[in-house]
């Protein structure tokens, strides 16, 4: 499942956070675990804090690994053809 959401280019962790329970948790619940591709707002200090106080484990992809790699290349994908359209 994805959720999209227009952010500015500049999003803090903050911010990131509360998008996720605003379009995520309010829908789905809380996860137990996230996967990440170690972008910048999931790796900064508040976010892993926050992820600790609410018990979600963090897992972080690995480079080139083709399950999460083409989940996401699929994404953006089907994301830049709607763009277009």
């Amino acid at each position: 499942m994805v959720h999209l959401a227009a952010v500015p280019a500049e999003v803090t962790a903050v911010q990131t956070a509360r998008l996720f329970v605003d379009m995520v948790f309010k829908h789905h619940g809380m996860p137990f675990d996230i996967v990440s591709d170690r972008d910048p707002r999931f790796t900064a200090r508040f976010w892993q804090e926050v992820l600790t106080l609410l018990g979600i484990q963090l897992s972080m992809s690995t480079a080139n690994h083709p399950q999460t790699d083409g989940q996401t290349e699929r994404v953006n994908r089907v994301l830049g053809d709607l763009l277009k359209s």
